[in-house]
């Protein structure tokens, strides 16, 4: 009953910008700690950022700097900008929500079907 789905992927030039969106759907309660993920060919899924319900933001090493997740709660919608684009950062970027559900008293864990983002030349 509840879905994320993620979008704003797509071919970029390195040093160029994206911005991915993940959007919840459904019968929500709330939204709690909301975490981007990317896996790539080949290599082991890695934590890009993640926000907590009170909007604290936490980052891997490989895209501090370059990298800012945000959020807008009357949307249910959480962004990731990526500015400076190296090759190095493409993927695919998954959504990852803890959403508690109308009449529940706990949080599942959803994830979304993922965005593909390419950074090449």
């Amino acid at each position: 009953q509840v879905q994320l789905v993620e979008s704003g992927g797509g071919l970029v030039q390195p040093g160029g910008s994206l911005r991915l969106s993940c959007v919840a759907s459904g019968s929500i309660f709330s939204i709690n700690a909301v975490t981007w993920y990317r896996q790539a060919p080949g290599r082991q899924r890695e934590l890009v950022a993640g926000i907590t319900g009170g909007g604290t933001s936490n980052y891997g090493d490989s895209v501090k700097g370059r990298f800012t997740i945000s959020k807008d709660n009357a949307k249910n919608t959480v962004y990731l900008q990526m500015n400076s684009l190296k090759p190095e950062d493409t993927a695919v970027y998954y959504c990852n929500a803890m959403i508690r559900r109308l009449g529940s008293t706990y949080d599942n864990a959803y994830w979304g079907q993922g965005t593909r983002v390419t950074v090449s030349s």
